[in-house]
């Protein structure tokens, strides 16, 4: 079913998104303040079900690529998304019908949503994620075939860089991290450019409704004054790993990612008990002593203890009061032929992917 994105949508998905985001995908909240702007004079975007496309109808999917610290320091134009999409379309000769999200996971939640409204076009209700990953190749679409080329890149300042063909998505990653690099840190990313058919073969489908979910589903825990980590658990299903201070984090910008890891004390039933969580961008491993207590793909979310306010990589610091979600990652990230892009082997790990114990 069509639904329509207004101010309250907005809320509500830039939320939802910040929790599937695992601390990575940057913080919605700046996206949120343009597209809200965008909104005033009552313009709306209009979020179609995946079977609505035809098969043969032109998509491109947007999102930002970069290290989430950049945002925090670096403000956006405001086009990059814009231009990124155009410029494709120029290097294809073709026009797009709709807009796909390219990450649904925190910040980049609110990037096909704020395009939707520059162009007019209708949003597709689907992902190539339903979560963030930090690299290009750790989606859906190239897992399952779909050429990640050609791509556009643009920055804040306009520079705009079309990648005519990569040979594999890995190459796409590698060429256009570069550039991102040299583009100060993050960047505006039209990839890929992809048909219907390929879409709802390869998506994730419904990803922004879960944000929505979600969202509203914190907003209404927080007005009844109930426990709002519950309001996520029974909207996305999974379990509370560990509930504590953050007491040590590590954290550097290396390569165009924000590597490093945090630790924390135990409170409440999980005093006396510690915990450790690795992340690319996004939370990769978490760990109790000895023993994995999650890992990638499945969502290692941490949220604000009282208000279930995700806390992104960028922003962790000593002495927060944390509960750490861990969600369960959609079917088509689970496949042996998607944990050898998504699992924790991809990220350098000797370790097996175990499906969290609900």
């Amino acid at each position: 079913m069509a639904w329509e994105v207004g101010p309250e949508e907005v809320e509500a998905i830039a939320l939802g998104a910040g929790i599937l985001g695992t601390g990575g995908g940057g913080n919605p909240y700046l996206g949120k303040l343009h597209l809200l702007q965008e909104l005033r004079d009552g313009r709306r975007v209009r979020m179609i079900d995946p079977a609505e496309v035809r098969d043969d109808a032109v998509l491109i999917a947007v999102s930002g690529m970069g290290a989430p610290t950049v945002t925090l320091e670096k403000l956006a134009w405001g086009r990059e998304f814009y231009e990124a999409f155009r410029a494709l379309e120029r290097h294809t000769g073709t026009q797009a019908e709709a807009v796909v999200c390219g990450e649904v996971g925190g910040a980049n939640s609110m990037s096909p949503l704020l395009l939707a409204v520059q162009t007019g076009l209708p949003c597709v209700d689907a992902d190539p994620m339903g979560r963030a990953f930090p690299e290009l190749q750790m989606d859906t679409f190239s897992i399952y075939g779909v050429n990640n080329s050609p791509a556009a890149l643009c920055d804040d300042k306009g520079n705009i860089v079309v990648l005519d063909k990569a040979l594999t998505p890995r190459w796409a990653e590698t060429l256009f991290r570069a550039a991102t690099i040299a583009m100060g840190g993050h960047a505006g990313l039209a990839m890929p450019y992809l048909t219907g058919e390929q879409m709802k073969r390869t998506a994730i489908w419904g990803t922004m409704t879960l944000a929505l979910r979600l969202g509203q589903a914190v907003f209404e825990a927080r007005r009844r004054r109930e426990p709002p980590e519950q309001a996520v658990l029974a909207v996305a299903g999974g379990l509370v790993l560990f509930r504590g201070k953050i007491v040590d984090v590590e954290r550097r910008t290396m390569g165009g990612f924000a590597r490093g890891r945090l630790t924390m004390q135990g409170l409440g039933p999980d005093g006396g008990r510690t915990m450790t969580i690795d992340f690319q961008n996004e939370n990769l491993i978490a760990r109790s002593g000895d023993e994995i207590l999650a890992t990638v793909p499945d969502l290692i979310c941490i949220l604000d203890e009282e208000t279930a306010e995700p806390i992104t990589t960028e922003v962790l610091r000593y002495g927060l009061r944390v509960v750490v979600l861990g969600l369960p990652a959609d079917a088509k990230l689970c496949t042996e032929q998607a944990l050898k892009v998504v699992g924790p082997g991809a990220f350098g790990y000797d370790l097996r992917y175990r499906p969290l114990r609900v």
